[in-house]
């Protein structure tokens, strides 16, 4: 009678064909899986623990963290991320390839666990071999809206203690912070990589001031405001900015200025119409400077259907700026064009 074949000890990872393979190609099959499946795989051998450590992109999420107060969430959160960000030099025969290449963290502003992540960040990008560092920082719901002032200050105070980690952002996303009328140009200047910025739900301290932005040496290239609060944005000098989104505002038409943006290729322009604002000529709006404008997108829903018709349709003829590529959206149920010239203004 033959003897059955030796069963496979997967646990040890010492018998198993896929173990036997050499770590870079390990390191491959993790990265194609989702964080919480590649730690998984990590946990269950000894071969494979060590390999979560050297993946070679991270993002990490508060909200798939569990915990009864957002303190919980943010020790669990935390905890990942000093097991996934530490690094250690490679053991004899293991690879050398993880450097970390991309990370994404979303977190709560909480004061006992920033330090921890500024700390872990600065220890990766001081490597040299980060490519794209994203933040996405807010507050937990609770918090949202009675915070925003002393998160703003927070904010801003751990921006100022971590210089070397804010200096390679490439990307940041803030949510419910009120800041001071110098602190975005502050932030931005501090985030030399800094390319997109994200302002939802944000204010200036004074909501009665406008925001002015001048960045004469950033290399910011997107920049989203979604009910951000202030009586008026101005973009002084952003001379690389390419795409420029606003949202949602509260007071005065127009909600933006663009002052020196020589790079400036898309517009979007989107809130619901006030009836106590007034209509406003793009002149007002776009300078001298934006002479690469490629896309113009307005949308006021319903409300500024008759509104939008007074615009200064001269002010965009006589730029550079095709009216083909003018967008007029009303969210109307039945589609409105009017010509002007060989093209049209569309509503959509």
């Amino acid at each position: 009678m033959e003897s059955p074949p030796p069963k496979r000890n997967v646990g040890d990872g010492g018998a198993d064909g896929i173990s036997a393979l050499p770590d870079h190609l390990l390191l491959d099959i993790l990265e194609r899986l989702d964080l919480r499946d590649a730690v998984r795989a990590g946990a269950l051998s000894m071969r494979w623990r060590h390999l979560p450590s050297h993946l070679s992109r991270v993002h990490l999420d508060a909200g798939h963290f569990r915990g009864a107060t957002p303190l919980e969430v943010m020790d669990a959160f935390t905890g990942a991320a000093r097991a996934l960000l530490t690094r250690v030099p490679p053991a004899e025969g293991v690879c050398e390839s993880g450097a970390l290449k991309v990370l994404v963290l979303s977190f709560y502003p909480s004061s006992p666990h920033l330090s921890s992540i500024g700390r872990l960040v600065e220890g990766i990008v001081s490597l040299g071999n980060t490519e794209c560092l994203e933040f996405c920082i807010s507050p937990p719901l609770a918090d949202r809206l009675s915070s925003e002032v002393a998160n703003g200050h927070e904010f801003m105070a751990f921006s100022r203690a971590y210089t070397v980690a804010f200096s390679w952002l490439t990307r940041l996303t803030l949510e419910y912070y009120a800041f001071g009328h110098s602190d975005i140009t502050d932030l931005i200047s501090t985030c030399g990589r800094l390319r997109h910025l994200n302002l939802r739900f944000c204010r200036l301290d004074n909501e009665h001031s406008v925001l002015k932005i001048d960045v004469p040496c950033s290399e910011l290239q997107e920049i989203e405001f979604c009910c951000f609060v202030c009586t008026r944005i101005e973009l002084v000098s952003v001379p690389k900015l390419r795409q420029v989104v606003c949202q949602h505002w509260l007071f005065e038409n127009p909600p933006v200025r663009f002052g020196y943006v020589p790079e400036l290729r898309g517009v979007i322009l989107n809130s619901r119409a006030k009836a106590w604002q007034e209509p406003f000529a793009l002149s007002e709006c776009l300078s001298s400077s934006v002479a690469n404008l490629s896309t113009l997108t307005l949308c006021f829903a319903d409300q500024m259907v008759n509104l939008i018709c007074s615009i200064s349709l001269a002010s965009i003829c006589s730029s550079s700026l095709p009216t083909s590529a003018v967008h007029l959206c009303s969210f109307c149920r039945s589609g409105y064009s009017q010509n002007i010239g060989s093209s049209s203004l569309l509503y959509s």
